[in-house]
């Protein structure tokens, strides 16, 4: 719902980026969003901590729905739209779920009722250390980049880098002619998924050259993926180093520095991951 609703009510952006969520201290939550009548914004937020997903208006209105173990998807769902439509007007999304197995409406599906408490808190401690890394990385980029994304489709964090080359999306499909038509290396971190059942960082290139896959990164745990097309290091792998935070970054630097060079960017904008910030006076 997050992301529809910020797919809906955003400025249209360059690869969908509009659409994206922010990971914070207290779970995912939308940009401020313009009320659909006119009186201002709202922030669409799931709270992870008091398990709850709330409508925030810029006037100080606010309405929550409980998250709990025993509410379904299509009950959720139906009361945050009400929440948005009574604080913000009347909106229409297309609730059709994307990237799931599965193709019942957001606000008609009453069979997944699957919230447990303790895994939320692991995703959200574990998300809100891979999202450091991943800021650490762009940080010092000079070309145009992206935050760190939550995509609400795989439930990853992302990062991409662009050469500011056009690229060809290679598809079609809806999101991959969006989101796929510029030159990037992207970062991520995913709690895994039916193709990759377990939590890991990845890295790509979109196009990717002849050879992409032949690198060797650092890490020594770090590996190519044949059928994701994608670097990965293992989440259970970062935790078990000496020092995992040093471990994720070498592994995400060193995927982004190989990334850069096979596909023939300018030298000077990877060498600006080297860099320093702009002074502050």
């Amino acid at each position: 719902m997050l992301g529809k609703l910020a797919a809906r009510l955003a400025p249209p952006e360059p690869q969908l980026q509009h659409a994206a969520l922010r990971l914070t201290a207290r779970g995912w939550e939308t940009a401020p969003l313009g009320a659909p009548d006119g009186s201002g914004a709202i922030v669409v937020v799931a709270d992870l901590h008091v398990h709850e997903t709330a409508v925030e208006h810029s006037d100080g209105r606010r309405r929550g729905v409980p998250l709990t173990p025993d509410r379904s998807v299509g009950e959720v769902t139906r009361e945050v739209l009400a929440a948005v439509r009574a604080l913000a007007g009347p909106v229409e999304l297309d609730l059709r779920p994307q990237e799931t197995a599965w193709s019942v409406p957001l606000d008609e599906d009453d069979q997944h009722a699957t919230y447990d408490v303790e895994h939320v808190a692991n995703y959200l401690a574990a998300a809100t250390r891979a999202a450091g890394v991943l800021n650490e990385v762009r940080a010092p980029y000079r070309g145009r980049s992206t935050p760190v994304n939550a995509w609400w489709g795989a439930f990853d964090l992302a990062v991409s880098l662009f050469s500011g080359r056009p690229a060809d999306p290679g598809s079609a499909d809806f999101i991959r002619r969006n989101s796929m038509d510029a030159q990037e290396v992207a970062i991520g971190w995913w709690p895994g998924d039916a193709r990759y059942p377990r939590a890991a960082f990845y890295s790509y290139a979109h196009p990717a050259p002849e050879g992409y896959s032949r690198a060797v990164l650092t890490p020594s745990a770090a590996r190519w993926e044949p059928d994701l097309q994608e670097y990965v290091l293992g989440w259970d792998e970062v935790c078990g180093a000496p020092d995992p935070h040093a471990a994720a970054l070498a592994f995400l630097s060193g995927a982004v520095r190989f990334g850069c060079t096979a596909c023939d960017w300018d030298p000077a904008l990877y060498a600006s991951l080297e860099g320093d910030p702009p002074p502050i006076t």
